[in-house]
């Protein structure tokens, strides 16, 4: 992700690693964890588009990125 900032979560882990591997699962997404808001975020392409989706974990991030079209969060 341009601009990278490592970030820990409660407990000193780094949300770094968990969201790189989400880009590594989605091609052209790019995933962050919020230190400021508590939530997973990912800007997804959707055509010639983009949508930023937003989650409560890692899990359901995945989810939101396969369903970004109709995906709640944020609004």
């Amino acid at each position: 992700m341009m601009g990278a900032v490592r970030v820990a979560l409660p407990g000193g882990v780094s949300g770094r690693p968990v969201a790189a591997q989400i880009e590594r699962e989605f091609s052209g997404v790019w995933a962050w964890y919020g230190e400021a808001t508590g939530s997973w975020w990912a800007m997804v392409r959707l055509g010639d588009a983009a949508r930023l989706v937003e989650a409560l974990d890692p899990r359901e991030l995945r989810d939101a990125i396969v369903h970004a079209r109709g995906w709640p969060w944020p609004r």
